[in-house]
């Protein structure tokens, strides 16, 4: 209590007096202060600040053209996508196309090839048809001719016999 007392006095005695030059003083100060602080560190502050207000600025702005370019890219890129995929459509239609028509024309050469191996060999039948049959007409005329020499032997004299030989050579001469 002794403590609390003497302060309460002490504050009496002159500490809770009025003294206007010193609140003069420390509002001049103040102001001054205040002069100081905006013109050295509220200016150059604000400089900062507006800078890096136009720096953010910029980069959205960036950002924004990059995103834009970059959509405007991935159209183009889908446009490209859709135009690849429609050349490769075409050309494998096409490839299909060909290779029908290869296969067409490959079909008809082998028929074309098979009518003309027929032919020949109908032709070659024919050819050694005719040979057998010249051959048969060789070999039945030579046997005619054996036959009815032993007959006409027995009957012809050698004479006759020679000029029946040289009639039939020239018939079978003529027949050629």
């Amino acid at each position: 209590m002794l403590t609390s007392g003497y302060v309460l006095g002490a504050a009496a005695e002159g500490g809770l007096h009025f003294n206007g030059g010193d609140i003069i003083f420390q509002l001049v100060m103040f102001i001054i202060l205040l002069a100081l602080v905006k013109k050295f560190a509220w200016g150059p502050l604000m400089g900062i600040m507006k800078e890096r207000e136009q720096l953010i600025a910029n980069e959205i702005s960036a950002a924004e053209a990059s995103r834009a370019e970059a959509g405007k890219l991935l159209e183009e890129q889908r446009e490209l996508l859709k135009t690849s995929r429609t050349e490769a459509g075409q050309l494998i239609e096409n490839a299909k196309k060909q290779g029908e028509a290869q296969r067409e024309d490959i079909i008809s050469a082998a028929r074309a090839e098979a009518e003309r191996l027929k032919e020949s060999a109908k032709r070659e039948i024919v050819q050694e048809k005719e040979k057998a049959v010249a051959a048969l007409r060789d070999q039945v005329s030579s046997l005619s001719v054996l036959i009815a020499s032993k007959v006409i032997e027995k009957e012809l004299s050698e004479a006759d016999q020679e000029k029946l030989i040289n009639e039939y050579l020239q018939e079978a001469g003529e027949e050629r």
